[in-house]
């Protein structure tokens, strides 16, 4: 009786109706979790869809500067989100806290083979499934690993500095030099996991798309992870899996597929692994056969998706990090000529005075980078000034909320830091955090220096800190002192400043250069 009653009313007022349910709505965001006490954008306490907007606009990194510059450390991103800018707050959102877990933001992440969602150390939001995991591959990026990696690193970089030489010294062309780090980054993953480049750096193209859909896929997972129902809609939207599953939709990501072919190559030679837990250490062991290895060592939590989501996710983040990092090293170099000139008079001197050896293309060993104070300033310099990551790395308070910064956050909150709202703290790296200065690196007092470090951020913190970090830094101590000492790098356009697309990492474009050939000074 009631609802024949009530339905001609919301047949003519139902204008009204869905007006003030939206209103009710928005309300109720904004006064969501005792968040409306904390400041930020006017629409974020209202709705996701402003981060949403905002990172689709691919500059969230300045954004969230200007937030916290104009109100303080606490900064509302969202109806239940907070940014903290204090590093204090990193040890407590990313430590050793039980309960704080990745947010939704990192299941859109997920590859998909066969309807299956790819849960990657980095994806997973279990920290007990994340724990297992770490335990069973983490030999494969110890640092103690570095050295067997290395000859590997060494193949790639001889092949990309023949290239260089062929393609840019010789002709005169410019270069597209941040695609050309990735295609190198990229080449030196494929060397890593499967003892095989992909043919990035011999081809000069991106090889079966792969670079292209990394891009669209990170510029796909920046915006949809500020609102994760989304990609329940789309990309990962159930019965979409469930038809590939029964094989009627048979998309296949570009990494997935080019993985899956690479570990096909091999079967016999992974199976034989999975039976004895026997590496052919002679020529050196690949990161797929250490993780089949863990298979073998730990059969009741590795399994053979496990596998093919750790060799995909190697593609995922342990390539597009490393270029955006290099090509930030470099692109610093050439706008600073006093650092440029000051770090080629380091690498002079450690060439005559012995402590880099003579090698094949002048090549830099790791050990010996480690001998550079110079190179290693303007290393963490350039991972100061422009990490990565340019959103935060969203963690959920438990149940029982958790205390920061004398502030009592409620459960179900979604908290994090932004390593470029970090990394410009003047209190911590100086009142010109906004030049480019090596130099901080060296002339701090210890304690200041101890600080410095614990605040730096491009690769996380905790216990979810990049797994692959080590392998990364290999990666670029060796390329950066190699490179400089086979070519001078000018921009093309002498005076241009590059142009940077947030998405989530912070890509790098228009940095163009020509490359010409240096004479090093002999090593003894």
């Amino acid at each position: 009786m009631l609802v024949a009653e009530a339905l001609p009313l919301v047949q003519a007022y139902w204008p009204l109706l869905l007006i003030g349910a939206l209103i009710t709505h928005l309300l109720s965001n904004k006064y969501y979790n005792g968040l409306n006490k904390y400041p930020g954008h006017p629409l974020a306490a209202y709705t996701n869809w402003w981060r949403f907007a905002e990172n689709w606009g691919r500059r969230t990194e300045e954004t969230h500067q200007d937030l916290h510059q104009q109100y303080g450390d606490i900064v509302r991103l969202g109806p239940n989100v907070l940014s903290f800018a204090d590093p204090r707050a990193i040890k407590i959102i990313y430590g050793l806290n039980k309960g704080m877990t990745k947010s939704d933001f990192y299941p859109v992440q997920q590859a998909v083979s066969n309807g299956a969602r790819l849960e990657s150390m980095f994806s997973t939001q279990d920290e007990a499934y994340h724990a297992k995991y770490r335990r069973s591959v983490n030999n494969a990026f110890a640092m103690s690993s570095l050295v067997s990696y290395e000859p590997r690193v060494d193949s790639t970089t001889d092949a990309f500095i023949e290239q260089t030489e062929q393609r840019y010294c010789k002709t005169g062309n410019s270069c597209n030099f941040s695609r050309w780090l990735q295609f190198f980054a990229f080449d030196v993953i494929g060397e890593l996991t499967w003892s095989k480049r992909i043919g990035f750096v011999e081809r000069d193209e991106d090889v079966d798309g792969i670079v292209a859909f990394i891009g669209r896929f990170l510029s796909y997972a920046g915006p949809i992870g500020q609102m994760p129902f989304l990609d329940l809609l789309w990309v990962k939207n159930p019965l979409k899996l469930y038809l590939q599953k029964l094989g009627f939709d048979r998309t296949v990501f570009p990494v997935t597929k080019f993985a899956l072919a690479q570990s096909a190559d091999r079967s016999a030679e992974m199976e034989k692994i999975k039976q004895d837990g026997s590496l052919d250490e002679r020529r050196g062991a690949d990161l797929l056969m250490k993780f089949t290895q863990a298979q073998h060592d730990h059969p009741e939590f590795m399994t053979d998706k496990q596998v093919l989501a750790s060799c995909t996710s190697m593609i995922f983040a342990g390539s597009e990090t490393t270029a955006i990092s290099l090509s930030s090293i470099f692109y610093n170099l050439v706008k600073h000529p006093r650092v440029y000139q000051k770090l080629m008079s380091e690498l002079n001197e450690a060439a005559q005075n012995g402590t880099i050896s003579e090698r094949e293309h002048s090549k830099v060993s790791w050990a010996e980078s480690q001998k550079l104070p110079y190179l290693d300033a303007v290393i963490q310099e350039s991972f100061r000034v422009h990490p990565a990551a340019g959103l935060i790395l969203e963690r959920v308070v438990p149940p029982q909320g958790i205390e920061i910064l004398g502030e009592h956050i409620r459960g179900g909150t979604i908290v994090g830091c932004n390593a470029w709202v970090l990394h410009r703290r003047a209190e911590i790296f100086g009142s010109d955090v906004e030049t480019f200065r090596p130099e901080r690196w060296l002339e701090t007092k210890p304690d200041q220096l101890k600080e410095m470090k614990a605040t730096m951020f491009q690769f996380g913190a905790g216990a979810r800190t990049c797994i692959g970090k080590n392998i990364s830094l290999l990666e670029i101590y060796k390329l950066v002192p190699t490179f400089l000492r086979n070519f001078e790098i000018e921009l093309e356009k002498p005076g241009t400043e590059w142009k940077t697309w947030n998405a989530w990492f912070v890509r790098q474009l228009d940095f163009k250069t020509v490359f010409k050939r240096r004479e090093m000074p002999a090593a003894v």
